[in-house]
């Protein structure tokens, strides 16, 4: 998302904040010397849900992969992480970080060269690639058996990107998020759809009547996103990725949320 949808553009301020459980530690007003944020004692992210296993409401809590990475860069800078749930479009343009929304914006969202013109993107941190997802026991292993049938994409992503170029013939529907996405997929509206492997994957675990059936090289990474000349934050957090690279932890996240070790 990845590649993540582009809603129409609705009023950030309508969003709601929720805050997510981290190890207690004392409020800092900034991140440090050099690291201002836009609440005391708080990193905000700005994020889109739902977007499982990255991001998704459980309970009370927002929790998932990128959740427990953005809770490193907490911890490291002795703050809480507190999470806004915002339209896509509000993030990858740059907007909810320009307007002081959040510090940072995590959303499973794919480094483009479009989008690096609105914001200042983290080393990638997760490599994903689309995939397509299908009924159990569909015929539809490649775009091309996807001809004269409807395929699902989620607007504004690099899944869509990708099928408006390569699935000739196929009638693409647009939706808003992933949610709705998986459920035309699994409810027969469409014969298949089109989105990151990563959540695509997720999904069948839990819809055994559903497979994914392909898969798309694309050499996609995700990036945590910063306002555009916010090196300070972005250092620290490249410094945090690189720390939890070297020392164990983020293969543990990784093994937690995917149930596997991460590509080498």
């Amino acid at each position: 998302m990845s590649a993540r949808s582009a809603l129409p553009a609705i009023a950030t301020a309508a969003a709601a904040a929720l805050l997510i459980g981290c190890t207690s530690t004392e409020p800092s007003a900034s991140g440090g010397p050099d690291i201002s944020l836009v609440k005391s004692g708080k990193l905000t992210t700005c994020t889109h849900l739902p977007y499982p296993p990255f991001q998704s409401r459980q309970g009370k809590k927002i929790v998932g992969f990128d959740v427990d990475l953005v809770d490193l860069v907490a911890s490291e800078l002795k703050v809480k992480q507190e999470i806004v749930d915002t339209p896509f479009e509000g993030i990858q343009s740059g907007e909810d970080l320009n307007t002081s929304t959040c510090d940072v914006a995590a959303a499973g969202m794919t480094i483009t060269a479009v989008r690096e013109k609105n914001l200042d993107f983290s080393r990638p941190y997760f490599e994903a690639t689309q995939a397509l997802l299908t009924r159990k026991g569909k015929p539809y292993r490649t775009l091309a058996d996807l001809k004269g049938k409807r395929l699902a994409v989620q607007q504004g992503t690099t899944g869509e990107t990708y099928a408006q170029k390569r699935a000739v013939g196929a009638t693409l529907v647009q939706f808003e998020d992933l949610g709705l996405l998986v459920s035309a997929v699994k409810t027969g509206q469409v014969a298949a759809g089109i989105n990151d492997n990563g959540v695509l994957y997720d999904f069948v675990k839990d819809n055994p009547d559903t497979d994914v059936t392909a898969e798309f090289s694309t050499g996609e990474k995700y990036g945590i996103a910063v306002r555009t000349g916010n090196d300070a934050l972005r250092k620290k957090i490249n410094q945090v990725l690189a720390d939890a690279k070297k020392d164990g932890r983020y293969d543990r996240i990784y093994r937690k949320w995917f149930g596997t070790a991460p590509r080498s």
